[in-house]
């Protein structure tokens, strides 16, 4: 028996893509293992959203090279997104290196192992095929949730963004397809799905007859056994009142909509090449908090962005006290090569961005406390999760709206058990509670 070990680094479809290769590779034998030292097979799967992220990566590649050199046979392979983007280059900067594998590839995986162990050559393969997307099984994670993509690539070129360049173009899964995953998840006592995409309010519309992201929503309504679908991610360009309204109208759809607005300033919105203004993605907020009830919104907002007045700073800040988002995901604006924005003028001082940064958090976590604390007293149906990873007699579960709760442990209480939670203090970023 061989056996094999994954390095998962980014987003969600990474993780999802780590389990379809997990599952390709039981299916011809090989195990898992959690001691990297003791594998056969050592698949890093990678990010490259960030130069951090891929001098990360690059690092961790270098540090296996002593593996290789005990163990002649050991085949490490790279997937993902900085294996599409760098290609065949990385066999320059890490000659230990068997197999590069973009992602589109990743169904190859098993052929390319055995070419590896046949020929003893480097592989690589990086086509990109936007014209159809490979059924993959997955091997789940986890006990009651599961990742299901529903789509791959971003048509959309933000100009601060690598995704386009190495996901592709957009290119969707079947309806039919993702409601047999769902309902095949349900049947195994999958209780939480998560739909994926670079841009899900884009799905179906390269299939060019009408589907859309509302059109998968209503489909998967009601499917026995699923609790919950969440989804991710959103982009406000694509996002129609009437996907809002199929979202409202779900039994099982999440009240979570996290919807990234990335700046408060029209300025900078067109820099980014985001194709909507404030007052539009204001406008359609109102619509989902008219149309779905109890909704919580959070986001994504970049300070110091290329350009990025003080005014326009301010104008981030008065959306951030307009709306009043439930949690916003904050990020310095950092160059990513390859990207228009990296060689745009008017770059902003490290030193501003740290400032404006630690202001916009200020703000925001003002605003996250007192809707936090407006939830003390409530009731809510959590799913367990399991034991907090700070203190083990403290479990943790999610609000559908995706905030955390923590309450003391119980006997009889398993992972994956729906229990009512009556909220009893809410912090910042964490609720307590007790079970009812």
């Amino acid at each position: 028996m061989k056996s094999y070990y994954i390095y998962t680094y980014g987003c969600q479809m990474n993780e999802s893509d780590s389990e379809r290769l997990a599952h390709q590779l039981e299916s011809v034998g090989y195990i898992a293992t959690e001691e990297v030292n003791e594998a056969d097979l050592i698949i890093l799967n990678t990010c490259c959203v960030r130069e951090t992220a891929e001098n990360k990566i690059y690092g961790r590649i270098g540090e296996l090279k002593h593996l290789k050199e005990k163990n002649k046979n050991l085949i490490i392979a790279i997937t993902g997104c900085m294996a599409q983007k760098n290609q065949a280059d990385m066999f320059k900067r890490a000659p230990h290196i068997d197999i590069v594998l973009g992602t589109h590839n990743i169904q190859h995986i098993n052929e390319m192992v055995k070419e590896v162990q046949r020929t003893k050559k480097r592989q690589v393969n990086v086509e990109m095929d936007n014209t159809v997307l490979p059924e993959l099984a997955a091997k789940p994670n986890g006990t009651f949730f599961a990742w299901v993509p529903i789509m791959n690539g971003c048509n959309k070129f933000c100009t601060y963004c690598i995704v386009p360049h190495v996901r592709g173009r957009e290119i969707s899964r079947p309806v039919e397809a993702i409601v047999k995953e769902v309902r095949e998840l349900g049947e195994k006592g999958f209780k939480e799905i998560t739909l994926l995409g670079q841009n899900v309010n884009s799905y179906g519309l390269d299939f060019k007859d009408g589907t859309d992201f509302g059109t998968l929503v209503d489909a998967l309504d009601g499917i026995p056994g699923i609790e919950r679908i969440r989804y991710m991610t959103s982009h406000p360009q694509d996002m129609t009142k009437a996907m809002v309204d199929a979202l409202g109208r779900s039994s099982n759809i999440v009240t979570q909509l996290h919807l990234p607005v990335q700046s408060g300033s029209d300025n900078i919105l067109q820099r980014m090449n985001r194709h909507y203004s404030v007052e539009q993605y204001k406008d359609l907020l109102q619509y989902c908090r008219e149309k779905i009830d109890g909704v919580t919104i959070t986001t994504d907002i970049i300070v110091g962005f290329p350009g990025e007045t003080e005014e326009d700073f301010q104008q981030t800040l008065q959306l951030l006290k307009d709306v009043r988002y439930d949690m916003a995901f904050t990020f310095i604006y950092s160059k990513r090569s390859g990207t228009p924005a990296a060689e745009f003028e008017e770059q902003v001082p490290e030193e501003v961005k740290r400032v404006r940064l630690q202001a916009l958090m200020d703000v925001q976590n003002e605003i996250s406390l007192e809707l936090n604390q407006a939830m003390e007293g409530k009731v809510y149906d959590i799913i367990v999760e399991g034991p907090s990873r700070t203190d083990e007699n403290m479990w943790f579960g999610r609000t559908s709206g995706n905030k955390m709760v923590l309450f003391p442990k119980q006997d009889g209480l398993n992972v994956g058990d729906i229990v009512d939670v009556r909220i009893d203090k809410g912090q910042t970023w964490v609720l307590y509670g007790t079970v009812l």
